[in-house]
């Protein structure tokens, strides 16, 4: 005789204090055709059927309109009648009327010989309405965020022309201020919850691959913290910009790749390195002055405990980043660093 898994049963008395006491849950047994045959104190309190009402009723009263009109409370009990399980989370309908979001699960059973279908439900109404507002939230976030920066470029633009400033200077500015907000798309598609470094890159280099189709792309998955993402998309356009002037892209045999790993230092804590790198392009020597993407970067990177060391070697510009991988709430920016023997970054 093979021995029974204890745990694959429940007294019956303990299954009926189970189902009496759990009040957050709607427990009821169901025919085939979805007939409600039981009725639990909980399927009470969500639904607002009493036992009286509810039994005998069919399970589609339960179910919206537009689903009845779709025979989705039919599919459901066919799901389950031939894989023996089928869940989902969906709108239902209450008594009064009153719609509320459940997830639900519908199995078959059998007993004494006579198959029937139990279903279960818990009410997440509350937890439904708390996602949709704070999509609702975010949607607001990047649209007053969008429109801002829209505002800001403007300004910019037309103060810049009206002071007599040349084209070259405002088509920098505006670049940049392009920048920061294709690094804030990135993050609405995420929601804000931080972005992938692969997605960063692409999005920071895209408005130069026309100019400079060569630029490779390769890395694991690596998620970064929204201030974190924001910072390295502003580094990635001053190289890009800086590179489509004066280096590798500039010539048509040029080359950039944009590489990095991921690894654990031997206290545990996780970082990036990453690395742009370019050949092919027109000799290189360092720079004799810092400029305003200079200043810039070492302001964006000027707290964190992050390094990057710039090397105007003359085959092609590589800069080295090393990058913790910090909690959003807690990612510092980077600190960029130069390498004394090559000069300043451009």
């Amino acid at each position: 005789m093979s021995a029974t898994n204890p745990s694959l049963l429940i007294a019956p008395d303990l299954a009926a204090l189970i189902i009496e006491n759990a009040r957050e849950y709607a427990f009821f047994t169901m025919d085939l055709e979805g007939v409600i045959t039981h009725w639990s104190p909980g399927a009470e309190r969500i639904t607002g059927y009493p036992a009286p009402e509810a039994v005998g009723m069919n399970v589609s009263t339960l179910f919206t309109p537009s689903d009845t009109a779709a025979s989705i409370d039919r599919l459901e009990l066919d799901t389950a009648i031939q894989e023996g399980r089928a869940e989902d989370s969906r709108w239902h309908v209450r008594r009064d009327g009153e719609w509320f979001w459940a997830n639900g699960v519908t199995m078959l059973f059998e007993r004494s010989g006579t198959k029937a279908l139990l279903k279960i439900i818990r009410d997440e109404t509350a937890a439904k309405l708390a996602a949709e507002h704070r999509i609702l939230l975010l949607n607001e976030l990047n649209h007053r965020i969008k429109n801002t920066l829209a505002t800001v470029q403007s300004i910019a633009e037309q103060t810049l022309r009206s002071g007599a400033v040349d084209a070259a200077t405002r088509a920098n500015l505006t670049g940049r201020l392009m920048a920061l907000s294709s690094a804030h798309d990135v993050l609405v598609q995420e929601s804000w919850a931080g972005a992938g470094l692969a997605d960063v890159v692409e999005q920071a280099t895209a408005a130069y691959q026309t100019q400079a189709p060569a630029i490779e792309i390769t890395g694991p998955p690596v998620r970064l913290s929204s201030n974190l993402a924001v910072s390295i998309a502003m580094a990635l356009h001053e190289l890009a910009r800086n590179a489509v002037k004066y280096g590798a892209p500039s010539r048509p045999e040029g080359r950039v790749s944009i590489s990095w790993t991921d690894a654990h230092d031997r206290a545990g804590h996780r970082f990036v390195s990453l690395l742009w790198a370019e050949r092919g392009g027109p000799p290189v020597s360092p720079p004799q002055r810092q400029g305003f993407g200079t200043r810039l970067l070492d302001r964006i990177f000027a707290e964190g405990g992050g390094q990057a060391v710039t090397d105007f070697a003359p085959e092609g510009v590589r800069c080295a980043m090393s990058l913790p991988l910090l909690q959003a709430e807690a990612a510092p920016m980077l600190k960029v660093t130069q390498d004394p023997r090559r000069g300043p970054a451009p």
